[in-house]
């Protein structure tokens, strides 16, 4: 099953996309696991995108396609995936439609929370890239450029939203219910 988890900053995705992953006996495939990785390896990529997320800008695209084509490749992906932090925008999307071909995605998670919940939530996980500026950035261009390619997927009939507040393992059971419609 190949999966895309979107939703605002903080809304849970990353802990959900590895637990249905696990799950799902599919690998996760986060984009912002794969910067932060380039970031403690002290890489030259490692650098540039801390200086992005720093200041609350995303990765160019051409950096992002390169290494998520390469991630791509490995054959754990054969069965399926599930994508987390890639695309972020409509742009983003052909690049991915490109990258799969004509199957494409089967859905798209839409996850749900109140963003005043998802400021404490980011807050109160403690990392440097996360001040209330900084997460209140990153919630407007969310809103400029991610949403936006939620409707282009609900075009294709591919979203189904999840509620994603309350405890982990009852939002899991959630995004599995779902996902067996």
């Amino acid at each position: 099953m190949r999966l895309l988890f979107v939703g605002p900053p903080g809304a849970g995705k990353g802990t959900q996309a590895a637990l249905v992953a696990s799950r799902l006996g599919v690998p996760h495939i986060s984009t912002g696991e794969m910067f932060r990785d380039h970031v403690a390896s002290g890489t030259d990529l490692g650098r540039q995108v801390q200086e992005l997320m720093e200041a609350g800008a995303y990765v160019p695209d051409e950096i992002t396609v390169a290494m998520l084509a390469d991630r791509m490749r490995s054959p754990d992906t054969d069965k399926g995936f599930i994508l987390d932090g890639f695309p972020r925008t409509i742009g983003q999307v052909a690049s991915l439609d490109k990258l799969l071909g004509p199957d494409g995605l089967d859905r798209v998670v839409l996850f749900e929370v109140d963003e005043e919940r998802l400021v404490e939530r980011m807050l109160a996980r403690g990392r440097a890239d996360d001040s209330e500026q900084t997460i209140r950035s990153r919630f407007k261009v969310y809103e400029e450029q991610t949403a936006p390619l939620v409707e282009l997927y609900r075009s294709r009939k591919l979203v189904v939203s999840v509620d994603g507040e309350g405890p982990v393992d009852e939002v899991t059971e959630r995004i599995l219910r779902v996902l067996e419609k």
